[in-house]
């Protein structure tokens, strides 16, 4: 006798989800994950900080860009994919104005960041780069504050994920969409404590 089908998830999965948790419907599967540890938190708004200065303001800076800390973003009509990246950033030429009541965006954003965690990882790299590979998101950073690593994507003619960059440490880092300014990356875990190496057989 074969299985019973599994109910496709919808939004209202999304709106019943435990405050404590992030709620994402990814393929038509909802996914719970806990809400970000410190060091999760502190890598992702120091990059937030770090681009939104030079390129979110207007000013001396490059400019054009609007930011937005885990948006919830709708790709698809009819019940679509809900992804919660840790950071979003659109050219100001696509999203001139945001409506701050709104309770997500239907836009595709042009650069999305994902902070990845042990519970985490294998969702944003094997579940949700696909998802935004296919709705033409062009640009997607990866950071992972325990390895200390930056690797940056580029979407390819063929909307394939090409990488451009693998950094680590205190690089100081040129890449796009946002390779008009240099980003010191060390202030992305400048303040975590030093954690002691074990010797392993």
């Amino acid at each position: 006798m074969a299985a019973p089908a599994l109910r496709r998830a919808t939004y209202q999965d999304v709106l019943d989800a435990p405050a404590h948790k992030v709620a994402e419907i990814v393929d038509g599967e909802l996914f719970l994950n806990p809400r970000p540890t410190i060091g999760h938190g502190y890598s992702s708004g120091a990059l937030f900080a770090g681009l939104h200065d030079p390129f979110g303001k207007s000013g001396d800076g490059p400019g054009g860009w609007i930011f937005i800390i885990e948006p919830e973003l709708h790709f698809g009509r009819g019940e679509p994919d809900v992804l919660v990246p840790d950071i979003a950033g659109w050219r100001r030429e696509r999203l001139p104005t945001i409506d701050p009541d709104a309770p997500f965006s239907t836009l595709a954003p042009d650069w999305v960041c994902e902070t990845l965690s042990p519970s985490t990882a294998r969702l944003d790299r094997v579940r949700k780069l696909p998802i935004y590979a296919r709705h033409g998101v062009p640009f997607c950073w990866l950071i992972d504050p325990a390895a200390r690593t930056l690797e940056t994507l580029e979407l390819d003619k063929k909307k394939t994920w090409r990488l451009t960059g693998a950094f680590a440490d205190d690089a100081r880092v040129k890449a796009k969409p946002f390779d008009a300014v240099t980003l010191d990356l060390s202030t992305l875990w400048s303040t975590f404590k030093t954690k002691k190496k074990t010797r392993k057989r």
